[in-house]
């Protein structure tokens, strides 16, 4: 009896340390899996590079609205329907860039999503800057959406596409919904849609943003 006692004893230790040692492995991986992809959206950012300048130049003349001269009209202007330019980098299409000023964050969006290219950059969902319904995806990484959920309602947020033009975003509310709310994440009349899951992976994180104008 005092013999199986401690075998049994042994074995609930042995399984313990292993339980212990697949914590620390699981662990090391997450910490090396946030570096890489902090990594490779710093590394995307780098290459991209968007005529900002030109861009703001082009619809101050356009806004100015002086008659009788020639002003170059936004293409996404004449048509909003237009498919969204894209750039390609290391095989990848991208269709601009996401920064929250108050987060430090400034990451590259992808033009369409999956879960291997979301562990890259965020993504594409649905939608469109141009027809004001853009839903994008991203990896609740701490260098990518994860600090969504510490934004403030009336924050700033900027979508700045790949020809250099840029919509700013006021962070208006903040929905959880469950990852089989494919409807629901699409509803709505939001300007921008950004969301990202939350750690248990059942849920969706979603933070609904309206253009500055229609404010």
């Amino acid at each position: 009896m005092h013999k199986r006692r401690k075998g049994r004893g042994i074995g609930m230790m042995t399984l313990g340390l292993l339980l212990i040692a697949a914590a620390l492995v699981l662990t090391g991986y997450n910490i090396w899996d946030e570096r890489r992809a902090e990594e490779a959206s710093q590394k995307m950012l780098e290459q991209m590079e968007l005529p900002v300048d030109e861009a703001r130049e082009r619809y101050a003349d356009w806004e100015s609205g002086l008659e009788g001269s020639e002003v170059d009209i936004p293409n996404y202007v004449l048509n909003p329907y237009m498919d969204m330019p894209v750039t390609v980098i290391d095989g990848y299409e991208y269709i601009g860039v996401v920064s929250v000023p108050s987060l430090g964050l400034e990451l590259p969006v992808m033009s369409e999503w999956s879960y291997p290219r979301l562990k890259v950059a965020p993504c594409r969902y649905r939608g469109s800057a141009y027809t004001h319904d853009l839903i994008i995806a991203g990896h609740n990484y701490r260098k990518h959406f994860s600090p969504l959920k510490t934004l403030e309602p009336g924050a700033k947020v900027v979508f700045t596409d790949v020809s250099g033009n840029q919509f700013f975003y006021v962070a208006d509310s903040v929905e959880i919904l469950k990852k089989t709310e494919v409807e629901q994440m699409e509803a709505g009349e939001w300007d921008l849609t950004l969301f990202t899951c939350t750690y248990g992976g059942q849920t969706r994180f979603t933070l609904r943003c309206l253009l500055e104008e229609r404010e």
